[in-house]
């Protein structure tokens, strides 16, 4: 059996609260995983038995280990936000979009197509590069109604022109 580096003792306060955490309220799933984590860590048991009872991995079991004797409980059971990549438009860009989106499409075209309109916010140099993907996303947050017009941009279309 490995040496385990992150002894957990769990007071009697924290183990009644891990144990109402469990069965009452409502938590999401993964912090009632780290809960349950800590509580049979505390009775002792390995690693591998943990990760095989929970059906988590070694390293998670690991992690949260750490994390509890480093930060304590709270941070143990409630995840650190996740900022995600940086918006590829400022709100100045995205009304520029939906003014361009709204608009007639070029000549030749009865509808814009994500392509095009990818290709069009290159062209007007409101970013750098975009994927036809993050242009189908804005629209969708924009609640673009494609199939209302002939005007518009068209989410559905996504065939190389």
């Amino acid at each position: 059996m490995s040496k385990r580096i992150h002894r957990i003792a769990l007071t009697q306060q924290e183990n009644e609260y891990l144990c109402s955490y469990i069965t009452t309220g409502v938590h999401s799933a993964r912090s009632i995983k780290r809960a349950q984590i800590l509580l049979l860590a505390n009775r002792n048991k390995s690693d591998p038995q943990i990760a095989t009872q929970l059906g988590v991995c070694k390293a998670t079991v690991y992690n949260i280990r750490r994390q509890y004797c480093a930060e304590g409980l709270q941070a143990a059971l409630n995840e650190k936000p996740r900022p995600g990549a940086p918006s590829k438009l400022t709100g100045r860009g995205e009304a520029r979009f939906s003014a361009i989106a709204c608009s007639a499409p070029p000549l030749g075209r009865q509808r814009w197509t994500v392509r095009l309109l990818a290709d069009k916010l290159v062209e007007l140099e409101l970013v750098d590069a975009i994927s036809p993907a993050t242009v189908g996303a804005l629209l969708k947050k924009t609640r673009s109604n494609p199939g209302r017009s002939a005007n518009g941009a068209s989410a559905k279309s996504t065939a190389y022109s």
